[in-house]
C-alpha cells in the first residue's frame, strides 16, 4: 500500500516516505533534541515547512524572503541525500517554442502551410542542440527535453496553423536564463520560420487561495570548496559518523534554486531517504537514516553556530 506509512524491514514505506516527509520530520526533531538537552545556541533555529515546492521549485522562499522578511544566514534542504552532505545541483527552466503555418483543407494541403512540418525541422535541432550542451565536472551535462508537442487546426481534415512545444531545459553551472533562450533562437529553423520562445510563467493558487506569479527559472546553484557553511557540515559530518565528508549534489532540484540561487544565501542539503525512490510507488526511507538525520541537524547548528557536541 504505497499511502500506509507502514515501518516494516528497517523502512517507513509510503508515498512521501523519502521525498520530503522524513526530513521534515527529522528537522522539527532536532529542534527538540536542542531544546531538551538545553543547549543554548547563539542563533535561531527554524525548521521551515512549505508549500508547492512539488509544482514551483522555490516559490514559497520567494515568498518568504520578498513578503516576509525571512532572511537566514545559511540554510540546511532536507531533501533526501541518503544522509550525504549535498552542496548544489543544476538548476531547470520551462520554454516553450511556437511557430504558425496557414489552414488548408486537408484534402489540398498545398494550398497551405503545414506547422507540424515546421516544428518537426525545429524539434531535430533541438535534439541536436542537447547534445551539445555544455558539461560541468560536478554537476554534469545541461540538458534539453521536448516533453510536450502540441498543434492547432480547424478540423482533423485540415493542415496545421500552429505548433507548439515544451521544453523541459536542465541547466548546469554557467548556463543561465539568457544564453539557453539564446541558443534556442538561434537554430536555423526558430529564424527561418520566426518561431516564438518564451519562458514560461508560474501562477497557481495555493491551497489558501494566494497567487504568488513567478516565472519558470530556477537558477543553479553550487557551494564553493572552502566555504565556511560547507566546511561546516564537513565538520559535523565527520564528527558524527568518523568518516571522511565527500560532499555530492542532488540529480533533481529543491528549494536550493532560491535561497542559494537566487538570493545568495549559503545553502547545503542533508536528508534521510533516497532520491531514487522519490515518486516511486515503492518509496521507503530508512528508519536509521531519519536518527542520522535528526543528529546531523543538531550537529550542525552547533558547528556553524561555534558550539560543540
Amino acid at each position: 500500500d504505497p499511502f500506509s506509512g507502514e515501518v516494516r524491514d528497517g523502512f517507513v514505506w509510503g508515498r512521501g516516505a523519502s521525498d520530503q516527509k522524513a526530513g521534515m520530520a527529522a528537522i522539527v526533531y532536532a529542534g527538540k533534541v536542542l531544546r531538551k538537552l538545553g543547549v543554548e545556541l547563539p542563533c535561531r533555529f527554524l525548521g521551515v515547512g512549505s508549500v508547492q515546492e512539488e509544482d514551483c521549485d522555490g516559490l514559497c522562499w520567494q515568498y518568504l524572503v520578498r513578503e516576509e522578511g525571512l532572511r537566514p544566514d545559511v540554510v540546511v534542504i532536507t531533501e533526501p541525500t541518503v544522509c550525504q552532505v549535498y552542496r548544489g545541483h543544476r538548476g531547470r527552466m520551462e520554454i516553450a517554442v511556437q511557430c504558425f503555418g496557414v489552414s488548408a483543407h486537408g484534402s489540398a494541403p498545398e494550398r497551405g502551410v503545414n506547422a507540424i512540418y515546421r516544428m518537426a525541422e525545429i524539434v531535430k535541432e533541438l535534439e541536436a542542440l542537447n547534445e551539445r550542451l555544455t558539461r560541468h565536472p560536478i554537476l554534469g551535462k545541461g540538458t534539453l527535453v521536448v516533453s510536450d508537442i502540441r498543434s492547432t487546426a480547424p478540423s482533423l481534415c485540415a493542415v496545421a496553423d500552429s505548433a507548439r512545444v515544451h521544453i523541459d531545459r536542465r541547466l548546469t553551472l554557467g548556463e543561465t536564463r539568457e544564453s539557453a533562450v539564446a541558443e534556442i533562437q538561434d537554430l536555423p529553423s526558430v529564424q527561418r520560420y520566426d518561431a516564438k520562445v518564451e519562458v514560461l510563467s508560474y501562477a497557481k493558487p495555493t491551497h489558501t487561495g494566494l497567487v504568488y506569479p513567478t516565472d519558470k527559472y530556477y537558477p543553479t546553484w553550487l557551494l564553493s570548496e572552502g566555504d565556511q557553511v560547507l566546511v561546516a557540515a564537513q565538520r559535523a559530518y565527520e564528527g558524527l559518523f568518523g568518516e571522511k565528508c565527500v560532499p555530492g549534489c542532488w540529480t533533481f532540484s529543491t528549494n536550493g534554486v532560491a535561497t542559494m540561487g537566487m538570493f545568495g544565501i549559503p545553502t547545503v542539503g542533508f536528508g534521510p531517504g533516497d532520491e531514487r525512490f522519490a515518486h516511486a510507488p515503492d518509496e521507503r526511507c530508512a528508519v536509521a537514516d531519519l536518527t542520522k538525520a535528526v543528529a546531523f541537524y543538531a550537529a550542525f547548528a552547533l558547528e556553524f553556530a561555534g558550539g560543540s557536541y
